[in-house]
């Protein structure tokens, strides 16, 4: 795959997490400095006091556009530094990784766990068996939306209102799994253009093993291609023998090929 058709597919991401932050309700962008900021340089995700740092305190899209002086990185990292907390760099395909790399090392950043990005034509959409009920949610499953990606996740509460405002929101398809009237689990899609995000992919642990993922994987990718979208992208930690490889092995059985290992590289919370 060319680096200009992996960048495409990084830079879907990069906007649906910046209108993710930009969702935040206003009582939850003042209590906890929400912020979304566009460098040159990159796109910063700023948040105090919600955890984990390599997913709400983040640089996104280093070099995806404008090279990058030690000046300009300075610029990017004084923010992120500014909230005292562990964050996250992740650098864009294209971007002269080797340089960065050691740019970012000498400013006490250090290699994290990576993230496989993976792609795959939105159709034709798998077939997939489960005995629950997927169907896309509106406004009024807000709440219910919001509360299995905070408890699937185990995430703070502040998740719940956040994550539930993405739901009705443009350019977003939410979409959850019922065990009967209960909700089980939960995932959203982003859609810009021809390119498909898919993120926020939880399960309640009460109910996995149960083919929820892979049906709210299948279920959003035939919502986006009837938008007229032509790629699906997502993306899941890499594959190693000491971690988790649930999310990874649903991702490849519903289709998706890996595009391309994205490195984090993560600055530890300041003293």
């Amino acid at each position: 795959m060319a680096i200009s058709d992996v960048a495409a597919l990084d830079a879907i991401e990069v906007a649906a997490m910046a209108d993710f932050f930009r969702a935040a309700p206003r009582h939850l962008r003042v209590a906890h400095d929400i912020e979304v900021r566009t460098l040159p340089e990159a796109t910063l995700l700023l948040s105090r006091g919600i955890e984990p740092g390599v997913l709400f305190r983040r640089v996104a899209g280093l070099g995806a556009s404008h090279a990058v002086t030690g000046a300009g990185l300075d610029a990017v990292l004084a923010p992120m530094r500014a909230l005292r907390a562990s964050f996250a760099v992740a650098m864009a395909p294209g971007a002269d990784t080797g340089l960065l790399a050691g740019m970012l090392q000498e400013r006490g950043l250090q290699p994290g766990y990576a993230w496989m990005k993976f792609r795959r034509d939105c159709l034709p959409v798998p077939e997939v068996q489960t005995d629950l009920d997927i169907r896309t949610v509106g406004p009024e499953c807000a709440v219910p939306f919001g509360t299995v990606i905070q408890e699937g996740f185990g995430l703070q509460p502040a998740i719940v209102p956040w994550a539930g405002s993405l739901v009705g929101r443009p350019g977003w398809c939410c979409v959850m799994a019922f065990d009967g009237a209960t909700p089980v689990a939960a995932g959203a899609v982003f859609i810009q253009g021809e390119h498909a995000w898919l993120g926020l992919g939880a399960t309640l642990a009460s109910h996995r093993r149960r083919g929820a993922q892979s049906g709210l994987l299948a279920h959003r990718l035939r919502e986006v291609a009837s938008h007229g979208a032509r790629a699906a992208v997502t993306e899941t930690g890499e594959r190693l023998p000491d971690k988790p490889g649930n999310s990874y092995r649903n991702i490849v059985r519903s289709g998706f090929t890996e595009a391309c290992l994205r490195q984090n590289y993560m600055a530890p919370a300041a003293g």
